[in-house]
């Protein structure tokens, strides 16, 4: 490969308000693996074209495996699997990428003087660009490494130098409360607080540092942000995609891999006081306090607030099949490969649903609901703020029949935006609402390219900024929160699982977790695109799909359960979004099966007559539930969806309704 010069970094776009970071030597442990060519080297990508990479900068790959410095850089440019293949620019510019090769070092670590050439290599480079003896150390390693690595770095003298020695460690940060704890001995035998970057690269996205700027920079909302105003709060992170083959994470689990660091990270930015400053301290001071003052929960009481699944046999996202949790070969052999070996089915969780709350002056009594999980609809990150609804008697004698709650919605991942739902009342004569939504999209506002999140991570402990790092206390108070709850799971091994298929919305527990609080439901994101692949609303116009989805509600139910009973006053219409119902005579024989799309109960809407069949849940069902008001409201606003609906009923019922049924108030 040709060797760049060593000149400026070749930036694209120049940062106007940030200065490059500190001249240094990057160390990379564990560069061989899947982490460096997918987002490290990306996000090194990514900070030289915003010309927030200093010219006195190197990188040195450190690994266990026999390759040579020319091995590594081929490696990292590989045309099917290295930086043209992740890099999240639109545009990939070689002239940047031949920059950085030409700072690309490889030593192997396994000889017994490994880590010699390491310091050797360290001293080399930093006299040929003048890196002013600082160094980065990012541990790209599993935690039961990091003390030996750590170890080996002090007796090379690495401890202390006239720069500054940071180390980046990646997570999991242990794996329950005595790990950490001793992980956090073991690393500080070594290091200082001061040099230690625990590194969560959900804190690196864009939009969960946005909360803070949203939260303290617009007054507007800081009066309402407490438990007079604020229902309750929804943090969602959904991922489409099953294990594939990663078998490690039967030793995890989600509540291990998501929920305890991340999720509740995410949770202290929502819930924090307004610190004294932005400085680092003054901000982690401020996350400390809201993880102190969560609620520990006694074994009784984890059983009551949360809720776990494992996926079985279904289908993704995609459409492509997903096997049971149970039966991925690489889950099995996993288990078959601990000491000793396990060979009865795994109970590990692939979804969890918490329940918790923060005991302090401004949210008393205010519930904060966690999930995630693997293999579910959709890929999302989501946080939702309800506030309380407006008193109805103001409305008593108009048209308005009830008031929706008002929600704010950050979305974090996919989509990059911050929505606010509201109610307003729509044109004409008579006092009727409706929900609105008047949103901010990244993409809209600002032209910054998508980064992979580790861009503002390096660049922060570049700088020496460590706020969106965590402190000792951070990770042991987060392990004291989950241990309790893994502690009960253990003691209660589930005997539902698998409890949710492949594809679906998780286990109808969770559902049932948050309606039993005050009929609170979790707040589906229902996206245009995901209308568009139903039938009833295929190629309806973006004013019309936008109502929809807005007024559509989530409703999950169990194999054999009724969901509209024959005779019963028709008030909602359903779309079934996953699993098969059946439609019963009125002897309790099977007329009819619905599949994925189909809707039903709309012709009792239509008609304001009694339901006219039974149905009945053959499967576990996810639902979109339309209320009458809503449904009235949007057939008389769009006569497309009319028409539709008309010919439903003529087809499948042999029913005419005539325009002025469609048009009858509710």
């Amino acid at each position: 490969m040709e060797t760049a010069p060593t000149t400026k970094p070749p930036a694209l776009d120049p940062a106007a308000d940030s200065r490059p970071g500190d001249p240094c030597i990057m160390v990379l442990f564990g560069c061989g693996g899947d982490l460096t060519k997918r987002l490290l080297m990306p996000a090194i990508y990514n900070l030289v074209c915003d010309g927030l990479l200093p010219e006195q900068f190197a990188i040195i790959g450190a690994d266990r495996s026999d390759m040579t410095t020319e091995d590594f850089r081929a490696r990292l440019s590989d045309e099917k699997d290295g930086i043209k293949k992740y890099n999240t620019r639109k545009d990939f510019n070689p002239k940047v990428w031949a920059w950085i090769t030409s700072r690309l070092h490889y030593v192997n670590t396994a000889p017994a003087d490994g880590y010699t050439k390491v310091a050797e290599l360290v001293k080399k480079l930093d006299a040929q660009y003048q890196a002013r003896d600082n160094v980065l150390f990012y541990y790209a390693v599993p935690p039961s490494v990091f003390g030996a690595i750590s170890a080996k770095l002090y007796e090379n003298g690495f401890k202390e130098g006239k720069g500054w020695r940071r180390i980046i460690v990646e997570k999991p940060f242990g794996t329950d409360l005595p790990s950490a704890q001793k992980l956090n001995k073991e690393i500080l035998s070594f290091w200082n607080e001061e040099q230690i970057y625990r590194v969560d690269h959900y804190l690196g996205k864009e939009t969960v540092q946005n909360v803070l700027a949203f939260r303290f920079a617009n007054e507007m909302f800081e009066p309402l942000w407490n438990k007079k105003h604020i229902d309750h709060v929804q943090l969602t992170v959904s991922e489409a995609v099953d294990v594939e083959g990663r078998g490690y994470y039967d030793e995890a689990g989600v509540l291990r891999d998501m929920i305890q660091n991340h999720m509740f990270q995410m949770l202290t930015y929502i819930a924090m006081e307004p610190p004294i400053s932005f400085s680092a301290d003054d901000i982690r001071n401020e996350k400390a306090k809201v993880l102190k003052a969560i609620r520990l929960y006694s074994p009784e009481a984890v059983l009551r607030n949360t809720v776990r699944g494992q996926y079985g046999a279904g289908k993704k996202a995609d459409g492509t099949t997903s096997i049971a949790y149970r039966e991925d070969p690489a889950v099995i052999e996993s288990r078959k490969k601990r000491k000793p070996p396990v060979e009865t089915p795994s109970t590990t969780e692939t979804f969890a649903a918490l329940r918790l709350y923060v005991d302090n002056w401004r949210w008393e009594g205010v519930p904060f609901y966690l999930r995630s999980g693997k293999a579910l609809w959709k890929r999302g990150t989501d946080i939702v703020v309800q506030f309380k609804k407006a008193p109805w008697v103001l409305f008593r004698n108009t048209a308005v029949a009830k008031l929706n709650a008002d929600r704010l919605i950050f979305h974090i991942q996919p989509e990059q935006s911050i929505e606010l739902l509201f109610q307003a009342k729509t044109p004409g004569p008579v006092m009727q609402l409706q929900p609105v939504n008047m949103a901010f999209r990244y993409g809209e506002s600002f032209t910054a390219s998508r980064g992979t999140g580790y861009e503002v991570m390096i660049y922060s402990c570049m700088v020496g900024e460590a706020t969106l790092f965590s402190r000792t206390d951070l990770v042991e108070r987060a392990w004291e929160i989950a241990q309790p709850i893994m502690d009960a799971w253990a003691a209660n091994p589930a005997k539902d699982f698998p409890n949710y298929a492949a594809g679906t919305w998780g286990p109808k527990a969770a559902y049932d977790l948050i309606e039993m609080d005050n009929r609170r439901r979790w707040y589906e994101i229902i996206t245009s695109e995901t209308l568009q692949r139903v039938p009833l609303f295929k190629g309806g116009d973006p004013l019309f799909l936008s109502q929809v989805s807005m007024a559509l509600r989530p409703e999950a139910v169990s194999p054999s359960e009724v969901i509209v009973k024959k005779g019963d006053p028709g008030n909602e219409m359903y779309l079934l979004a996953r699993g098969e119902a059946e439609v019963l005579d009125g002897n309790g024989q099977v007329k009819a099966t619905l599949h994925e799309g189909d809707c039903f109960g709309e012709v009792a809407l239509l008609l304001s007559e009694p339901r006219i069949a039974t149905v009945r849940a053959k499967t576990a069902c996810d639902l979109f539930v339309l209320e009458k008001g809503d449904f009235s409201r949007i057939l008389r606003d769009h006569q497309q969806f009319a028409e539709t609906i008309k010919q439903i009923a003529r087809e499948r019922y042999n029913r005419a309704v005539a325009p002025e049924q469609l048009m009858a108030p509710t």
